[in-house]
């Protein structure tokens, strides 16, 4: 019994050790290969083992590529859960090597891992991203409708040939109007096709603002509060999902 009791004792050690740090830590790759990323858990989140996360994935753009994973915190939501331990969500920002464009089966292998080993609710799963991670966000929300419960790209270009696979996702698209890098037409051509299809985007577009449509969205409390508007009807497996 002796032996039992201590068995039991080391288990239950492991696991509590196993729990996540609460705040924003780098993380290795999931998989060889794969893409490094920052994780940050909300405050709380070790105090309530019962409760369930909204989680969002931040894709950075072409500037923050590299080795360096701290420059993922430039910019987005892992900048502000830097000051804000009590954000709400889960928030996973991976890191895209240089010179690189973002590959959705890698991102696909960081998410089944999180929703696996945290406390996600898969049924409230947020997806947003800025210039070349807009772009990814528009492609990979596309091809994996069933993932996200919203999407907000930012200074992002979509695929109107794709629009038809959103027109049941809420997605809001940022861009700002004198934006010369990534034009604002890379966001009108798909919002308007996807109104097209029967979908109900929401378009903002900064008056006199260039690329740089990101400081702004992402440091406005509405984003956030609309993500949590939304939620899936019922969490999808990891098959479903990549339907």
């Amino acid at each position: 019994m002796r032996l039992i009791a201590f068995f039991l004792l080391l288990v239950s050690g492991s696991l509590a050790m196993a729990q996540p740090r609460e705040g924003q830590y780098p993380q290795k790759a999931v998989a060889n290969g794969g893409y490094r990323f920052q994780l940050f858990v909300p405050q709380g989140y070790q105090a309530d083992r019962d409760k369930s996360w909204p989680l969002i994935i931040f894709l950075h753009g072409s500037g923050e590529r590299g080795d360096d994973i701290g420059k993922v915190k430039v910019h987005g939501p892992p900048k502000v859960v830097e000051s804000r331990p009590d954000f709400p969500f889960i928030t996973v920002s991976p890191l895209l090597p240089a010179e690189e464009d973002w590959d959705i089966s890698k991102l696909d292998a960081i998410l089944d891992h999180v929703t696996r080993t945290l406390r996600v609710d898969r049924t409230r799963i947020y997806l947003t991203g800025l210039s070349r991670g807009g772009h990814a966000s528009w492609r990979w929300a596309a091809a994996e409708p069933g993932r996200f419960a919203a999407v907000a790209p930012v200074s992002g270009r979509g695929d109107p040939s794709t629009a038809c696979k959103l027109k049941a996702t809420p997605v809001w698209a940022f861009h700002g109007d004198r934006d010369d890098i990534v034009t604002p037409f890379g966001s009108f051509a798909i919002v308007e096709a996807l109104r097209s299809c029967g979908g109900k985007p929401r378009p903002s577009i900064y008056p006199d603002t260039g690329h740089d449509a990101w400081t702004a969205t992402y440091a406005d409390p509405a984003l956030y509060a609309w993500f949590l508007q939304h939620s899936r009807s019922t969490p999808p497996s990891e098959k479903q999902d990549k339907k």
